[in-house]
C-alpha cells in the first residue's frame, strides 16, 4: 500500500481503493438521545465498504452502511439490524465519502454517533490527522446511465447521467418567501475541482428557533444549548454565528452526500436537490442501489459467472421438481448472494396454481430464497461439509404475482452467522420490481444428519 492525498479534489477514474493508516477515536454526546458515545474508525482489507458494529452489545451486532439498513426516522438517518440501531451517521458518512474512503470498520459504543459540532469536522480531522493510503484493489464507481427522480409534496430529489468523473451534488434550499430568517440558498459541490474539506465539512446541523423548542419538549436535545448548536431566530443565530453566509445549504448538501454513500459504491451522476431531506435522500439512494443491482446482474449474465446449475448440485441436497436456483450470478463471500430462477410454463405446479391462470406458488418463492441463503451459507469455511436446514421465517411479504416467462431474481445477505445458525434477509425481484421479500433463520448440520 502507498500513501494517498487526504484531502483536495477528486483524482481521475482508476484510482485505488482506500483506507485509513490507522485507527482514530471520536467521543461526545449525541444529537438527539444525549448520551454519551464513543466512535473508533478502524483501517479495513479491500472490498469491506464501511460497516458499523455495535460493540457495547452483548453479542456485538455488525451493520453494514448500506441504503437497505436504512429506518425512517426524522431530522436524522439511523441504521438498523434485527433490534439494533445506531442513529445520526450521516455526518461521519459524509466526512468518509469526501475523503473517498472505501474500506472501514466503525465500532460505536452506545446507540447515536457523537454530534460535535453539528458538522462533518470531527471526523474528518482525525481521519485527515492519521492519513489515507491506497490499497491493493481498483476503485469500483458505478455509472448511472438512466435518470431517477423521487418527488415529494414540492420537495424533490433527482440523479442524472454524468459524464465527469464523481457525483457533483447542486441543493437548492427554498423556505418559500414567508420565511425570511433563511433566505433562498444554492450550493454546488463537484468532487473534481473542489474541495469538500475546505467547503462543506464545516457547515454545522441546523433548526429554527421554534424546531428547538419542540425538540426540547419531547425531552431531545436537552443537553446542548444555542452556543452547542446553530439555532436561528428572528434575527439570526442564537448566541452563535454563521460560519458561511449560505451555511444551511451547505449542511444540507453535506446530509446529501452522506446518505447517499450508503449506496455502498461511488456512484458517476449528478444530483439536483430542492428541499430534499434524509427521507428524500434515502428514497433516492434506494432508487440508485436497484438500479446498481439491476446492472450488476445483467453483466454477471452476460459473463455467466460465479456458479452454474452442476455446481448448484454439488452443494444443495434438492433435486427436481424442487430445485429452484438455476444459476448463482454474484457470491461476495459469505456476505450476500444473487441467484435466478428462470420460471417456465413447463413447471409442474402450474397445472394446479391455477388452471388457465399460472402462478409460482408464493411458498416456492420462499423455498428460493432459502435455497439461495442456503448455497451462501454452505459456501463458508465454517460451514464446510455441511448442509443449511431451515429454522423460521419472519417478515415475510408476498408483493407480486410471478407467472410465466418471468426471470426471479433472488437475493440473500447475512445478518448473522456463526458455525451453528445463520440469519438471512431475503428478497426476491421480477424486472427490478420485488415480488417477495423474509427473514429466514437457518441451522447448519452435516450432510450425513439430513
Amino acid at each position: 500500500m502507498t500513501s494517498a492525498p487526504a484531502a483536495g479534489p477528486r483524482p481521475p477514474s482508476g484510482e485505488r481503493q482506500r483506507t485509513l493508516a490507522s485507527s482514530v477515536m471520536v467521543k461526545g454526546k449525541g444529537l438527539l438521545l444525549g448520551q454519551d458515545a464513543q466512535l473508533e474508525i478502524c483501517p479495513a482489507p479491500t472490498g469491506t465498504g464501511i460497516v458499523f458494529e455495535r460493540v457495547d452489545l452483548d453479542p456485538p451486532v455488525t451493520i453494514p452502511a448500506l441504503v437497505n439498513h436504512v429506518v425512517p426516522r426524522a431530522r436524522r438517518t439511523t441504521l438498523r439490524v434485527g433490534d439494533a440501531t445506531i442513529d445520526t451517521v450521516e455526518h461521519c458518512l459524509s466526512a468518509l465519502a469526501g475523503l473517498r474512503v472505501d474500506n472501514a470498520v466503525l465500532k460505536i459504543w452506545g446507540p447515536e454517533l457523537p454530534l460535535g459540532d453539528g458538522s462533518a469536522m470531527p471526523f474528518l480531522e482525525p481521519i485527515l490527522a492519521t492519513g489515507l493510503v491506497e490499497q491493493d484493489a481498483p476503485r469500483r464507481t458505478f455509472r448511472l446511465r438512466e435518470p431517477i427522480v423521487v418527488e415529494e409534496g414540492d420537495a424533490m430529489i433527482a440523479a442524472l447521467p454524468r459524464g465527469d468523473d464523481g457525483m457533483e451534488v447542486v441543493y437548492d434550499l427554498d423556505y418559500g418567501p414567508q420565511e425570511t430568517r433563511i433566505r433562498r440558498q444554492t450550493q454546488v459541490f463537484d468532487p473534481v475541482r473542489d474541495d469538500y474539506a475546505q467547503q462543506i465539512a464545516p457547515a454545522r446541523t441546523y433548526s429554527l428557533k421554534e424546531e428547538a423548542e419542540q425538540l426540547w419538549a419531547a425531552g431531545m436535545c436537552r443537553h446542548l444549548s444555542p452556543r452547542d448548536a446553530l439555532v436561528i431566530g428572528p434575527d439570526g443565530p442564537i448566541d452563535n454565528a454563521f460560519r458561511f453566509d449560505n451555511e444551511p445549504v451547505r449542511h444540507k448538501l453535506l446530509d446529501v452526500l452522506g446518505d447517499l454513500y450508503l449506496i455502498g459504491r461511488p456512484v458517476q451522476c449528478r444530483v439536483v436537490a430542492y428541499r430534499s431531506g434524509h427521507g428524500l435522500n434515502r428514497q433516492l439512494g434506494q432508487r440508485i442501489a436497484r438500479a446498481m443491482r439491476a446492472a450488476d446482474l445483467a453483466e454477471s449474465l452476460v459473463a455467466g459467472n460465479v456458479m452454474d446449475a452442476r455446481a448448484i448440485q454439488k452443494l444443495l441436497p434438492h433435486r427436481y421438481p424442487m430445485l429452484l436456483v438455476d444459476r448463482v450470478v454474484e457470491m461476495d463471500g459469505d456476505r450476500r448472494a444473487v441467484g435466478v430462477k428462470n420460471v417456465t410454463q413447463n413447471e409442474p405446479f402450474f397445472q394446479g396454481h391455477y388452471p388457465g391462470q399460472p402462478i409460482m406458488p408464493g411458498v416456492l418463492i420462499v423455498e428460493a430464497m432459502a435455497q439461495l441463503g442456503g448455497l451462501l451459507m454452505s459456501r463458508t469455511l465454517a460451514h464446510t461439509g455441511r448442509v443449511a436446514l431451515l429454522l423460521s421465517l419472519d417478515k415475510v411479504k408476498l408483493r407480486k404475482a410471478v407467472t410465466p416467462g418471468d426471470q426471479l431474481v433472488l437475493e440473500a445477505e447475512t445478518l448473522r452467522a456463526n458455525a451453528r445458525t445463520a440469519s438471512l434477509r431475503c428478497r426476491a425481484t421480477v424486472a427490478g420490481k420485488s415480488a417477495a421479500e423474509a427473514e429466514i433463520r437457518f441451522m447448519m448440520v452435516d450432510s450425513d444428519q439430513t
